[in-house]
């Protein structure tokens, strides 16, 4: 294999991986808005949610005995679901977590398990022991861009957020 062939051979493998990447991102997200739009608030059960999503990641109790089904995206996708049912069984709300308003409401001083119950499941938690901090890290595409990135919280060792941080998702910068 010469240089030329072999170079090719990389800018074209590099590229499958993207594809198949934002591929899979895509249809979880075609996937979603289909059995979003199949549910109505009022009308749809617990078990018309459960059929549509599957099992919930976690379940959170909600207000006024509503339970809230928490339906991660993460790794790969960019969204996650907080869906509210209310105490008669029927659907709530839908709402998707993974935004710039929410993230704007994680402030200093707040627990783990505050922002963990607000944005879901991270797609990664990182510790880094000598500084005494733990990153948890979210992947998200703001509503003014096309691209995806990380929304970080940083928690000290009493696991209370200390930071925040938004950046270009490394990983898709890495594949370029």
């Amino acid at each position: 294999m010469n240089q030329k062939t072999g170079w090719l051979a990389t800018v074209a493998r590099v590229a499958r991986n993207a594809v198949a990447v934002l591929g899979a991102v895509g249809l979880v997200g075609a996937c979603d808005l289909k059995n979003i739009a199949e549910l109505e608030p009022g009308v749809s059960t617990e078990a018309d949610v459960k059929e549509k999503f599957g099992p919930p990641e976690a379940v959170w109790d909600g207000e006024d005995g509503a339970q809230v089904y928490e339906y991660n995206r993460q790794p790969e996708g960019v969204v996650n679901y907080m869906i509210t049912i209310g105490p008669d069984g029927k659907l709530v709300g839908i709402a998707q977590v993974l935004t710039e308003a929410n993230f704007d409401r994680v402030q200093p001083g707040m627990p783990m398990e505050q922002v963990r119950r607000m944005l879901g499941k991270p797609r990664k938690v990182t510790t880094y022991a000598l500084k005494k901090e733990t990153h948890y890290d979210w992947r998200y595409q703001p509503q003014s861009s096309t691209e995806m990135w990380i929304f970080s919280a940083v928690f000290n060792a009493d696991m209370r957020v200390v930071n925040t941080l938004r950046t270009p998702d490394p990983d898709i910068q890495n594949r370029r």
